[in-house]
Parts: C-alpha cells; sequence; structure tokens
C-alpha cells in the first residue's frame, strides 16, 4: 500500500471512528431537537422575549440554550423577536447563546467529549448571553438599527443565506405545516430540515477529525502553543472568523484534544466557533448597530477566555479525555447502524429537495 493510499486509509478510520461515537446521541438529539421546535411555537418565545430588564434577558438566554440554530439560522430569529418588541439586551443575549450549543449539540458533546463538556458548554453560552446582553442593555442609547430589512423568508428565501432551508420550510412559509400531524412535523423537522441545515458543516467537521487524526503528531499543539493562555488565543483566532455549527465543532475540537490541546482550549473554540464567523458579524452590524457588533463579538471572546482558564484550573491535563468512556457501553453493532442510520439521513436530507428561489 503506497503512503498516499495509507492516508486516505487513516483519515477514513479516523473519520468513521469520530462518526460511530457520536451517531446515536446524534440521532436521538435530532428528535428532541424537533420535539423543542414544534412543542415551542414562535408566538410564545416572542411573548416573553418582550420588555426590557433582567428577567426578559435571562428568559432569552435560557430559551436559546437548547434551540437547534446555527450562527446564521438564529439571526432571522433574531430579528423577528426584536420586531416584536424584545428589548436590545434581550436580542443580544439570544443571539449569544443560542449558536453556542443545541439540545443536538449537547449530547454529542456528550458523546465525545464527556460530561464536563456537556455541562461546560451551555453553563458558558447562559454566562456569555446575560454578560452581552447585560452589556448591550447599557449601552443601548440612540444607535441606530435596521430591524425591517430581514425577515425568515429573507434569509432563506430571497438572499439564499442559508441553501439549507427552502420555500417549503415551516420558518418560510407557515402553511406548509397545514395538514400535518404534530408527529409528522416533529420528525419533518428533526430528521429533514435541520440535518439539512447542519448537514454539509458537520460532514466536514468529521472528515476534518479524520485528516487531524491522520497526520497530526500526538502532543503537537502542546509542544507548539504550550496549554496556557497562549493556545486558548490560537483557538480563538482560529474560531471567530469561520463558520462551524455547535455539533460539526465537536469532532474538531475531540480530534485537536488528542494531539496535545488543553481542555480549557478546546471549550475556547467550542464557544467561539459557532457563535461568530464574518456573516454574522456583519449582519448584527448591519440590523443591530455597530455598537451592539462589538459588544457581542467582545462578549463571546471574554468569556471563552475565562470559561477555559476556569475549566484548565479546575481539571489538570488528562483528567478530561477526548471520548468519553460511555462509547464502551454501547455494543458494537449499535454505534456501526447509528452511523449507517445518520449517513442515510443526512444524505437524503440534503439531496432531497433542489434549492427553491422565491419571488
Amino acid at each position: 500500500m503506497s503512503s498516499f493510499t495509507q492516508g486516505l486509509w487513516n483519515i477514513a478510520v479516523g473519520a468513521w471512528t469520530t462518526l460511530e461515537q457520536m451517531s446515536l446521541y446524534l440521532l436521538f438529539g435530532l428528535l428532541v431537537a424537533g420535539i423543542l421546535y414544534v412543542l415551542i411555537p414562535a408566538s410564545l418565545v416572542e411573548k416573553h422575549l418582550s420588555g426590557r430588564g433582567i428577567l426578559p434577558l435571562l428568559k432569552s438566554t435560557v430559551l436559546g440554550i437548547p434551540l437547534p440554530l446555527c450562527s446564521c439560522g438564529v439571526i432571522p430569529v433574531a430579528a423577528s423577536i426584536r420586531k416584536h418588541g424584545a428589548g436590545k439586551g434581550a436580542t443580544t443575549a439570544f443571539l449569544l447563546s443560542t449558536p453556542q450549543t443545541g439540545i443536538d449539540s449537547i449530547f454529542v458533546t456528550l458523546s465525545l467529549l464527556g460530561p464536563v463538556f456537556a455541562v461546560a458548554r451551555p453553563l458558558t453560552a447562559l454566562i456569555a448571553g446575560l454578560f452581552g446582553g447585560t452589556l448591550a442593555s447599557i449601552f443601548d442609547i440612540g444607535e441606530k438599527e435596521n430591524t425591517s430589512s430581514k425577515s425568515c423568508s429573507d434569509c432563506c428565501c430571497t438572499t439564499g443565506k442559508n441553501p439549507a432551508l427552502t420555500c417549503t420550510d415551516e420558518c418560510c412559509n407557515p402553511s406548509a405545516a397545514t395538514g400535518r400531524s404534530r408527529f409528522a412535523r416533529i420528525m419533518h423537522y428533526g430528521f429533514v430540515t435541520l440535518p439539512k441545515d447542519i448537514g454539509k458543516p458537520l460532514l466536514w467537521g468529521i472528515l476534518a477529525a479524520g485528516v487531524i487524526s491522520a497526520f497530526v503528531p500526538g502532543d503537537f499543539f502542546a509542544h507548539t502553543l504550550g496549554t496556557g493562555i497562549v493556545s486558548m488565543i490560537a483557538m480563538m483566532i482560529l474560531g471567530i472568523p469561520v463558520y462551524v455549527c455547535a455539533t460539526a465543532s465537536v469532532p474538531v475540537a475531540a480530534a485537536l484534544m488528542t494531539k496535545g490541546v488543553s481542555a480549557g482550549a478546546a471549550l475556547v473554540f467550542l464557544a467561539t466557533g459557532p457563535a461568530t464567523n464574518a456573516a454574522t458579524i456583519t449582519t448584527i452590524w448591519k440590523i443591530m448597530g455597530r455598537r451592539t457588533a462589538v459588544i457581542y463579538l467582545a462578549a463571546v471572546a471574554v468569556t471563552s477566555l475565562a470559561a477555559g482558564l476556569v475549566l484548565d484550573h479546575l481539571f489538570h491535563p488528562g483528567e478530561i479525555s477526548a471520548a468519553a468512556s460511555t462509547h464502551e457501553m454501547i455494543p458494537a453493532y449499535i454505534s456501526t447502524g447509528s452511523a449507517v442510520i445518520l449517513l442515510i439521513v443526512t444524505g437524503a436530507a440534503m439531496f432531497r429537495f433542489k434549492k427553491t428561489k422565491c419571488n
């Protein structure tokens, strides 16, 4: 076997191993995400996030954490709740807490990184939302914003910024839900709409994990960057400009940890990668104002670094492994079967419908 073929084989093995470890948890997470989507109507969210003060801010942060929305998908929702009366602080808190984690990514985090990370991620998102939302409320003085230029249909139909959503989705066309049972809507969102949204970045994330596993030497990052604040800043610089959804970031973080990245630095990447990217910052700047965009970015940076430092302080190197020991309790045939099912669900969701443009 040539070195090139051996390299491809090592990538495939690493990617497949990662897929097996996360598939069962992700499938369950997709189901729960569908249940949340159907049982929590948008009107209820808008009602509780309206107004000013600490209570709407806290509600927006807590409600945003389990919602399965990426950093692009959260923007039309945030614009909608802002138009319906949510304060700038509550809207900013929602924008910060929602993309960092979701019910599906929490289950995947548990599967690949263990219970410590499964708790640390939503806790970091909670702190980021409260911190950034408070700052936005304090500095919400006379800044111009455009709250009428964005809607859900603008995002996924007119501009085509989110190709995972088409005009047949409830987001763009509420009448699409007409005639469907609640169970059908849960299954459609959990296993069609959501996999379309996260499918491509998820597969790229798994592939990246395979490449890192195959070609990056053990302890490479520990020797190159060390395990302190320098490595965390490096992970923050890596995570802020790129697009990676909360679920897809987990296999990448797990692979980085096996190559010497500390738990704290991995947490920094898990917080900054899903919460920020160039498109998100630009859109927030446009619809919420320059000051809010700066506050958003600063809140992500400060809270992620603080969370990483605390995690490394509480746990010494080696105490948190990149793969949860619970995998040993799952029979191999279940892990393999789950991986096959996830590939089928994701592939079918991604290629089932051609992209539809709205007039």
